[in-house]
């Protein structure tokens, strides 16, 4: 059975309603494919609606799921995709959603800024820092030459100032973005996008590392490893300190929550558990 968590907003104009979410440890995922979700958020953008779209994998779920007011924000996000793959297998498991393929935040953004510069929606960049920016833009133009890449920037590693944060809306305003892509990573990207919501005039895209991966500053696990979810262990092979304590502790919980969401639903419902094994 289908849980929303969040009322998906009625369409606007020609604009398809926010498709509604399912609950994944009380977080609300959204059971959609690249595609479908290409073509809502180009819509929205094109219509000038606000909204916001968070890309959450493990890490974020389980970050979620720990943190009251975190979740409360995310789950009123417009679409919360399923970006790593053990996300995507628990909507198998526990609701038969049947999605062959998860919809990882990097490959989104690729696909979207593909989709923005054919029908010449103008993105903004926030996030990463000056060089990160710098290659990240040069490589966007060169596979997209039509894309129109408003504006970008780098902030402090710090929490702005109640000026510096008007500046920052007043400048993406002004650009007249319609995309704005935010690099900051798990959650600080989320609490930013809850924050600016209603005064940024854009669809806001969390998408964590993309900004490293598509600059060429960090590298991306092999496409069998991301298939098979071990992009975490690539991840840790190639910076141990920084995520060793992360993932030790977050896939732990995901999988100690998880077991207990299906052997509640077992309990609850013993004709609906586990319809579709994970497939990889």
């Amino acid at each position: 059975m289908n849980v929303a968590l969040s009322p998906a907003p009625a369409a606007v104009g020609a604009l398809r309603a926010w498709p509604g979410k399912l609950d994944v440890m009380g977080v609300g995922i959204s059971p959609i494919t690249y595609d479908e979700a290409v073509e809502l958020i180009l819509a929205a953008a094109q219509h000038g609606q606000q909204a916001v779209v968070a890309c959450q994998a493990v890490h974020a779920v389980v970050t979620a799921a720990c943190d009251a007011e975190l979740r409360r924000r995310v789950n009123g996000f417009e679409l919360v995709t399923p970006d790593g793959q053990p996300v995507r297998w628990a909507l198998n498991w526990l609701y038969r959603a049947r999605l062959a393929e998860r919809v990882y935040g990097p490959e989104l953004m690729w696909r979207v800024c593909g989709e923005a510069a054919r029908r010449e929606a103008p993105i903004y960049l926030y996030g990463g820092t000056p060089q990160v920016l710098e290659k990240l833009q040069a490589r966007l133009i060169r596979t997209f030459p039509r894309l129109r890449i408003a504006g970008s920037e780098s902030p402090p590693f710090r929490p702005l100032s109640d000026e510096e944060d008007r500046q920052v809306v007043e400048r993406i305003n002004a650009s007249g973005a319609r995309l704005v892509f935010i690099g900051l990573g798990c959650p600080k990207q989320d609490h930013f996008a809850f924050e600016h919501r209603d005064r940024l005039h854009a669809v806001q895209l969390c998408v964590g590392a993309a900004f490293d991966f598509h600059a060429g500053t960090k590298p991306m696990a092999p496409a069998w490893m991301q298939r098979r979810g071990l992009e975490w262990f690539f991840r840790l092979c190639c910076e141990p300190r920084r995520l060793a304590r992360r993932y030790l502790v977050t896939n732990t919980l995901f999988v100690v929550k998880l077991a207990r969401q299906i052997a509640f639903r077992r309990l609850a419902s013993p004709h609906h558990h586990l319809l579709h094994e994970a497939d990889s």
